[in-house]
């Protein structure tokens, strides 16, 4: 019998890899997006537009905040796995829009608790961020680190989807994931990411701006694998024997887990990966940190090894050089 999936913000960067991998493996996928323009929305009708023709996949386009949509859309599929990727991104935009971020992240992800709640599906896994870990300087973040002290409304939204999930889980027996992951990127990335943004640059002859005069690292984290990654932890589903070094809650069926490459790459290191892959010098603008932003991260992924027997391991040369590939593909550069 195929499974069914509901996906968020499918039409967004790890959405769309992640309805295409659920897609091969046999799932049936229903995808909801609200197609904000945050980004160029054609890039987001680009991605659809090889995921409409597959055999299994439902478009939605909605605002999983608006009252209903998510409930109508669980009576009506009943999915036995959710992945709940749509959310108000960036942790620079959320200092000039906060309130969008209250709508999609805040009140989004309580619409989805509550059509959870009435139409519990077998596992739920929720996207947070390595954001989570906030003024956190001792490094590799692992799972049961304190995450008190937020740098971002970014990140605080999407710690308080965490303790919000956990309420439920405990209350209504709902099995939750948070997964937390670090600098995703690749083919069909965000335009104000980094990788992206320094690409364009690059390939356009013009100065890409460095923060924290260049003192910055990151544990850069390739789609493929964060999906992989995701994918595998569905049939992990929280219940009552932690394995070793175990984030799951003592109360409820809710555990948080990293998926990162468990490296931290120099962001200088990053864009000679990025100078190589285009086969152009960047012309570097040394700049001071941005508020809300930190210096490194570094993510400890033993607990996502113990639970899936997988780490993400595609080095951040090899992921660089197939972003730039699809880059000079898609916008025939």
């Amino acid at each position: 019998m195929t499974r069914t999936a509901l996906v968020t913000g499918s039409a967004g960067f790890i959405g769309f890899h992640t309805c295409a991998r659920l897609l091969d493996d046999g799932w049936r996928v229903i995808g909801i997006d609200a197609m904000t323009d945050y980004y160029d929305v054609a890039l987001k009708e680009a991605r659809l537009a090889h995921l409409l023709p597959r055999d299994g996949f439902t478009e939605v386009r909605a605002r999983i905040e608006v009252p209903g949509v998510l409930h109508d859309l669980f009576a009506t599929h009943r999915p036995e796995a959710v992945i709940h990727l749509a959310a108000q991104a960036g942790v620079r935009h959320s200092i000039d829009n906060p309130e969008s971020y209250v709508e999609a992240n805040l009140i989004g992800t309580f619409r989805l608790l509550e059509a959870m709640r009435a139409f519990p599906p077998a596992h739920s896994l929720l996207a947070s961020t390595s954001s989570a870990y906030g003024a956190n300087t001792r490094m590799p973040y692992a799972e049961n680190m304190k995450t008190d002290h937020p740098m971002s409304f970014y990140a605080a939204t999407k710690k308080a989807n965490e303790v919000m999930a956990h309420s439920y889980a405990h209350l209504y027996r709902l099995p939750v994931t948070m997964f937390r992951f670090f600098t995703v990127y690749g083919p069909w990335g965000r335009p104000d990411m980094a990788l992206f943004k320094f690409t364009k640059a690059i390939l356009e002859d013009r100065p890409v701006d460095v923060y924290n005069h260049g003192e910055m690292a990151r544990d850069f984290t390739y789609v493929t694998d964060l999906v992989d990654g995701i994918v595998r932890l569905i049939a992990a589903v929280p219940g009552t024997d932690p394995v070793e070094g175990d984030s799951l809650s003592p109360v409820a069926p809710h555990r948080i887990v990293n998926i990162g490459n468990s490296t931290s790459v120099r962001l200088l290191d990053f864009i000679e990966a990025i100078e190589a892959a285009t086969g152009r010098r960047a012309q570097k603008n040394f700049m001071d940190m941005q508020p809300g932003d930190v210096p490194a991260t570094w993510a400890e992924s033993s607990l996502l090894q113990h639970l899936t027997q997988y780490k993400p391991q595609t080095p951040v040369s090899e992921g660089v050089a197939r972003f730039v590939a699809w880059y000079r593909d898609f916008y025939e550069t």
